[in-house]
């Protein structure tokens, strides 16, 4: 079977899916001779989704056969075994996709055309139930603080749910891949499936011969002189498809679709996507890059019709400094010799540092200070919910709290009178001048007029804020604070 009939064969089965005709997408997979490891990996979800955990097992077997660094192949594979209680299996299947993860927080797929984030603290919860169900409740404990290293604002609440649990030693549901998401061809190549006559039959209109019916094509004929002129276009640029773009920041790839830039190149656009992914060619390479990483080249024969129209333009250039972090801490959160750096999530994120296993009046004398609130006023919590068993006091026995800390770290949660979870004191509204979109899981995406609440300043140049429920840093330049008081934060 050639490629493009697989191609062809692949892009019906996903049809059907989104079709929900699961029967005729599974039968037209089947029908593919020659899989790759992502229509495996889609027959596999298919078979998981009949519950056919044998068939979805073989499935994913020839999946990671074909491509061993596919690591949510190694996930479903680990979810497949935890359906058949062959915990230990699953559990080696979750090491190899949290392995595979390589210290990051997450693998987004979207350029291999699966819409899904594979995320480096869900994996290391699935590790952790594994262990619980074989009675090593310590290494689950273990396994669910690790998380709490890798774990994003979205998925907060679910690692703290499972680690209260554990704690209690109560079992915990596992973190499942939605099996209708499939692997998709790529849209480029599917376009071209089907050959376009985009000259057609010639046909003659005007002729200086007598009754001429040519209907061909013929070598241009000599131009008549003193014809009227028009600028030369430079040799370099017509032999160059795309639109011309400068790249304004360094892009590292993590696939094999993507390109490798850095701020200065110039890259020519073939198209760009909604899904905020440019296909461009660079020193005779074609690949992908974020959008919002370019920015049109305004070459002499380029067009003008923007200028003095006064629409705002955002900011372009060089970006601001991101704000440093190291282990997922700002310099001023970082341990020192013999002290536990406490990271506590108030209407602004701050750090103290205490000796490790101090006891609880040490720790709310510190946090006081820095809220310059009393003792009395202030309630502390082991996560974003205040429930009986997260509330810190002065009767808490705080090894339990301190065993929760990781390499001298640890994460509260700080609430004031009048205050309660989710609804922090004082919230400043912004509106956002520009889209802003960025691939760092850290950063908060938002689109132009969008309001935005500051939960704190991070430096001169960013902000953290929340928006359409997330919680991330953004460049101060794209927003402006919505006038209330009078006065200005930013």
């Amino acid at each position: 079977m050639s490629y493009v009939d697989t191609l062809r064969q692949w892009d019906q089965a996903v049809t059907c899916v989104d079709r929900q005709d699961l029967t005729e997408a599974l039968r037209i997979f089947l029908a593919i001779q020659e899989p790759n490891s992502k229509i495996y990996f889609d027959i596999g979800c298919l078979h998981l989704l009949n519950q056919d955990l044998d068939a979805a097992e073989k499935a994913f077997d020839c999946s990671i056969g074909k491509d061993e660094h596919l690591a949510v192949a190694f996930f479903q594979r680990g979810t497949t075994f935890y359906r058949k209680k062959r915990y230990e299996e699953s559990l080696a299947d979750f090491q190899q996709a949290f392995k595979a993860l390589r210290s990051n927080q997450l693998i987004d797929y979207k350029a291999l055309g699966l819409r899904y984030k594979l995320y480096a603290c869900e994996v290391l919860l699935n590790m952790a139930l594994c262990e619980a169900q074989l009675g090593n409740w310590d290494k689950a404990h273990d396994n669910l603080v690790k998380a709490l290293n890798y774990k994003t604002d979205a998925k907060l609440n679910i690692i703290d749910r499972a680690l209260d649990s554990a704690l209690k030693q109560k079992l915990f549901k596992p973190v499942e891949f939605p099996s209708k998401v499939l692997f998709k061809p790529n849209k480029h190549y599917v376009a071209e499936l089907e050959k376009k006559d985009y000259l057609g039959k010639a046909k003659v209109v005007a002729s200086v011969v007598p009754q001429d019916a040519f209907s061909g094509f013929a070598p241009l004929q000599p131009q008549v002189e003193d014809g009227p002129t028009r600028p030369k276009e430079p040799e370099v640029l017509r032999a160059l498809e795309g639109e011309p773009h400068t790249v304004l920041f360094k892009f590292v790839p993590e696939t094999s679709d993507e390109l490798a830039v850095v701020p200065g190149n110039i890259v020519f656009v073939l198209q760009k996507g909604a899904d905020n992914w440019a296909s461009v060619i660079f020193n005779e390479r074609r690949g992908l890059v974020p959008s919002n990483y370019l920015e049109r080249l305004e070459m002499s024969l380029a067009s003008k019709q923007n200028e003095g129209q006064g629409i705002s333009q955002p900011p372009s250039g060089e970006p601001p400094t991101r704000p440093e972090r190291k282990s997922g801490l700002t310099p001023s959160e970082q341990p020192t010799d013999n002290l536990c750096i406490v990271k506590v999530r108030f209407t602004f994120n701050f750090a103290v540092s205490v000796p490790p296993g101090s006891p609880y009046s040490v720790l709310m004398e510190k946090i006081s200070n820095k809220l310059n609130l009393p003792s009395t006023a202030i309630t502390l919590s082991l996560t974003s919910e205040l429930t009986e068993q997260s509330v810190i006091t002065p009767s808490t026995d705080m090894e339990t709290v301190w065993r929760r800390a990781r390499g001298l770290r640890i994460t509260l949660w700080c609430y004031a009178k009048g205050q309660t979870a989710g609804n922090p004191q004082s919230e400043v509204p912004l509106v956002a001048l520009h889209s802003y979109e960025s691939p760092n899981p850290e950063d908060l995406n938002f689109h132009q007029g969008d309001t935005i609440t500051l939960l704190s300043r991070v430096n001169q140049d960013w902000l953290e804020g929340q928006c359409n429920g997330n919680t991330g840093i953004f460049p101060a330049s794209f927003v402006e604070e919505v006038p209330v008081s009078g006065q200005s934060l930013i």
